[in-house]
């Protein structure tokens, strides 16, 4: 296989995993492909302990944090102004199996119109344990979206391991960052591709190991209210009657906080529905 691949990695205050991610990808068996790292406006030092570790590693800092699209952007468009035939977004609290890369390629180039391409996703703490097949699927009437767990059809691929075909991008464009800081960013390619036509696909062998939620935390109130937002933003794109969808999707994280006790989750959650 001779198609050229960048991997992008999009770092944000966590060069530790970080690095970890980086030496997996380096142990690729891909023969042709190069790591690119962009930092998206980190304060922990992160550039500093990645240079030293890896100096002679492509690095690009956005100087300010742009959000996940907005971040993953600057290296997608850094990878297509060199032609590249396709992308591969890994996120940085992942690590890969040597074949991974390779399995991409392969399941890509056997559907000419697979304009994402996605991995089998395991738990980082329970290396046997699928986290997620490929990506998952968008109820747009009850305002719901589910991970796969097992093969079958798909609605998007997660932004967690995702390899984008270049004419795809040219025809449909990158992440809509400026609606999307963070979450549903990969929803909405996904729900943008399969409109213009193109297939998503998964690779059964390519293997990757994923952390849940390590830049905010699982539980975190910053991570409902952007959750929350994001998906209104996706519903009122996407949904035949946004409204409907929004309130079935805001009453049931309302009651699982609620149930919970979590009153700073709750407002949380408030605040990014008013923000949306």
């Amino acid at each position: 296989m001779n198609q050229r691949v960048d991997v992008v990695v999009l770092n944000w205050n966590g060069w530790q995993d970080t690095l970890t991610c980086l030496n997996s990808l380096q142990r690729l068996d891909y023969p042709n492909f190069r790591l690119l790292l962009v930092d998206n406006g980190s304060t922990d030092g992160s550039i500093e302990h990645i240079r030293a570790a890896m100096p002679s590693l492509e690095l690009l800092p956005t100087g300010v944090n742009l959000g996940f699209g907005g971040g993953c952007n600057v290296g997608l468009r850094h990878a297509l102004a060199r032609g590249v035939d396709y992308v591969w977004l890994i996120n940085s609290d992942a690590t890969v199996d040597a074949g991974a890369l390779s399995a991409l390629v392969r399941e890509a180039e056997t559907l000419p119109k697979a304009g994402a391409v996605g991995s089998v996703l395991y738990e980082a703490d329970q290396p046997n344990r699928v986290q997620l097949w490929g990506g998952g699927t968008v109820n747009l009437g009850l305002g719901r979206s589910q991970h796969r767990m097992a093969a079958g059809a798909l609605d998007f691929i997660s932004g967690a391991s995702i390899l984008l075909r270049r004419a795809a991008l040219e025809e449909v464009g990158l992440f809509d960052h400026l609606t999307f800081f963070m979450y549903w960013e990969d929803t909405d390619l996904g729900f943008r591709l399969r409109k213009a036509g193109w297939q998503l696909a998964v690779a059964n062998d390519s293997r990757v190991w994923h952390k849940q939620s390590a830049s905010l935390g699982k539980g975190s109130p910053l991570l409902d209210e952007y959750f929350t937002r994001s998906a209104f933003r996706f519903f009122k794109r996407h949904a035949p009657v946004p409204q409907v969808a929004m309130t079935l999707l805001l009453g049931r994280m309302l009651v699982k906080r609620l149930l919970m006790g979590h009153w700073h989750r709750v407002k949380a959650v408030l605040k990014g529905a008013i923000e949306a």
